[in-house]
């Protein structure tokens, strides 16, 4: 007997996972096209071919499917980052995150600029505020599990993994931030070598009560 459904029949239900997939993709187009504020709900539950009401049967606002927008972006960047972190050499491990990063800031500035413009909305609106806290919260706690690992391995730190991540993911944020406002002097040159100085500063042995490294 076959499953297909009849001549008028009710067409079948998309899966969940599927509609969720097509609202993100969808999402990540009207968002980087129109900016967070600029873009509709409507406009991004049409594109994906749905009703808004499919949006809200599975995220909870346009400031939580931006926040899943970004969020899986952060997540293939700490896929990469723990991948890179398996190497063999801590130090190279170390050279091949300024330059990665540099890279990345620099090479894809859309994504700079919808986090900035994010991050702005959040002062002054507590949902999004809440969903831009949960998805640093969890870009830090992975830094800090991968530079767990790499402290396990012999690498030394000048503070906890927490404090390090923290300080990394700040610096970060802010290269971003200078790179969008002057490029040509923010460069991908200039954010490497920021990025490299204090990474070297953070993985250096804290001194000993009397002044020499331990």
């Amino acid at each position: 007997m076959s499953n297909a459904p009849s001549p008028g029949g009710p067409a079948p239900r998309t899966p969940r996972d599927q509609v969720r997939r097509r609202l993100l993709d969808a999402a990540a187009r009207v968002f980087a096209e129109h900016g967070y504020a600029g873009s509709r709900l409507d406009d991004i539950a049409r594109t994906a071919g749905f009703t808004k009401g499919a949006v809200y049967s599975n995220f909870g606002g346009k400031h939580d499917l931006f926040a899943a927008v970004l969020g899986e972006r952060s997540a293939a960047e700490a896929a990469a980052l723990a991948e890179r972190a398996r190497g063999s050499d801590p130090a190279a491990v170390l050279d091949g995150l300024a330059r990665d990063t540099a890279r990345r800031i620099t090479g894809d500035t859309e994504h700079g600029r919808l986090g900035l413009e994010f991050a702005a909305h959040a002062t002054h609106d507590a949902p999004t505020r809440e969903a831009v806290a949960r998805m640093r919260r969890t870009q830090r706690d992975a830094a800090a599990d991968t530079i767990a690992r790499l402290a396990g391995r012999g690498l030394p730190l000048a503070a906890d993994p927490a404090t390090t991540a923290l300080i990394v993911h700040c610096l970060t944020n802010g290269l971003s931030m200078e790179h969008l406002a002057d490029p040509d002097a923010v460069d991908a040159r200039a954010v490497e070598r920021a990025l490299s100085t204090v990474l070297a500063a953070l993985t250096a042995a804290p001194p000993t009560e009397s002044g020499e490294p331990a």
